[in-house]
């Protein structure tokens, strides 16, 4: 994804009522942005640090701009914006990146399927061939890195929620049953974060998803990891992780 104009750097000020960030400018403006993210974003915010955004010059919008990479507690760069990984993830679908989830002729966004009136990320399939088994795709994004002293860290590991979600357990509920009526399902952890070397649940944070995650795997939900590249000029798919379930 190749950022045109390239995202503007700044120093990060603060993050209040969810979705809004104060950032100060190299000019020395002060900045509200769109922080578009719902979850605890838990080192992640390091006031002082250095942060990027991209401006919008839509005039229907209230805020001059969003919230893109931040600088973590580590040192490290995260994407913060959760509206880029399902753009990252198909573009590199529909680019070969992601070789398992090749094969397929068609790709939707936001389709309705499940039980529990869901719509899922991504919906790959070959209507030409009836046959073929569809493939559903969930996509999140992660950038909560592992505390010091946590149980079975390695350098770089990533977790997955940064918060409690039980809208994410209800996707996993969803995913599996899907992967039970002979469908494909796959959970793809979109990584936007520099130092990233293998993901595993939060159990700490959200141990119900923890164990649906397991569960999912176990009735055959595919478990995907990605890390991004990060720059204030492109944002892509890189390369395959381990996922340590």
């Amino acid at each position: 994804m190749i950022l045109d104009p390239p995202l503007q750097q700044g120093v990060f000020v603060k993050r209040y009522k969810r979705f809004f960030a104060d950032i100060d400018t190299g000019d020395g403006e002060r900045l509200t942005l769109h922080c578009p993210n719902t979850g605890s974003m838990k080192n992640c915010l390091v006031a002082g640090s250095p942060c990027w955004y991209s401006r919008s010059d839509n005039p229907k919008r209230k805020l001059p701009g969003t919230l893109e990479l931040v600088t973590t507690e580590k040192g490290y760069i995260a994407g913060v914006n959760t509206s880029r990984p399902n753009q990252l993830v198909e573009e590199a679908v529909l680019n070969g990146v992601i070789a398992p989830l090749q094969g397929y002729s068609r790709l939707r966004r936001e389709v309705r399927y499940g039980l529990e009136n869901s719509r899922i990320d991504l919906l790959l399939d070959s209507p030409e061939q009836p046959a073929a088994m569809p493939c559903y795709v969930e996509v999140k994004n992660v950038t909560l890195e592992a505390d010091n002293g946590l149980a079975n860290q390695t350098d770089g590991l990533l977790l997955f929620p940064d918060a409690r979600t039980t809208r994410g357990v209800k996707h996993l509920r969803e995913l599996s049953a899907m992967s039970a009526a002979d469908n494909r399902a796959a959970l793809v952890f979109c990584v936007q974060h520099s130092g990233v070397q293998a993901v595993a649940p939060a159990d700490h944070i959200d141990p119900e998803y923890g164990a649906a995650l397991r569960d999912a795997a176990a009735v055959g939900v595919e478990v995907l990891a990605y890390r991004c590249e990060l720059s204030p000029e492109k944002l892509a798919i890189a390369e395959q992780l381990p996922v340590l379930l």
